[in-house]
């Protein structure tokens, strides 16, 4: 039923493109709680600055001089990394979907109107301290992929999701919500591990999504993190 909402708004955002401003300039107004345990008000949005919006593209003054040539305000400049991980498949299973940013935010959209949709932060917690997107919660990947290690970690986790262990040790995954999973960039592997551990426990591959982008992409394109 979601993915039936989001294709559709997806198509209806595309023919009213030329007339109305895009879900990633109005944003998601949502709070979420920071590091420290604070509510924060967040509106989630592509956030650019006044002095970049009249800047003229050409391929040398976007891809040279540290991916940003001199005349390009600071403020409008970016730098990604690109030496560290592998980069991965766009699929990582035939019945899984895989997200862009418009997809994360519509998710968002509807998420705080619906318990049963979770958008998770698979990394270590010093990197979701960091940084992260607004709304996400923290679960650590080795909580599913090391389960024994960590039995109680990942029996807590599991019932946050909605997944329950019967007497005879068998998974109920009747009232599992729907997940976006989201790591530090498509070179990054902990959310891919994350929801292999999953399918392995047999988690329904139809309720995980994957952001392949993560982090960088989500900063690259200027979208609203918990951390300026």
């Amino acid at each position: 039923m979601f993915k039936k909402y989001i294709t559709m708004v997806l198509i209806l955002s595309l023919f009213s493109f030329a007339g109305s401003i895009g879900i990633e300039h109005s944003g998601v107004m949502l709070t979420a709680s920071t590091a420290d345990k604070q509510q924060k008000n967040y509106l989630v949005k592509r956030n650019i600055p006044d002095e970049c919006k009249n800047v003229p593209i050409t391929n040398e003054m976007l891809w040279t001089e540290n991916f940003a040539h001199k005349s390009v305000p600071e403020a409008c400049k970016s730098t990604y990394v690109h030496t560290k991980g592998k980069l991965l498949s766009m699929h990582l299973d035939e019945d899984l979907e895989t997200y862009g940013e418009l997809e994360v935010l519509y998710f968002l959209k509807e998420m705080q109107h619906n318990d049963q949709m979770l958008l998770v932060d698979s990394r270590t917690e010093k990197w979701f301290n960091y940084r992260t997107i607004p709304g996400a919660i923290n679960m650590p990947f080795n909580y599913f992929e090391k389960k024994d290690d960590y039995s109680f970690h990942f029996a807590y986790a599991l019932k946050y999701l909605g997944v329950f262990i019967q007497k005879d040790g068998e998974y109920d995954f009747s009232n599992a919500k729907t997940l976006v999973l989201f790591c530090n960039g498509p070179w990054c592997n902990q959310s891919p591990r994350m929801i292999f551990a999953l399918l392995k426990i047999g988690y329904p591959a139809e309720k995980l999504k994957w952001y392949r982008g993560g982090m960088q992409d989500w900063l690259g394109a200027g979208m609203t993190s918990t951390r300026k």
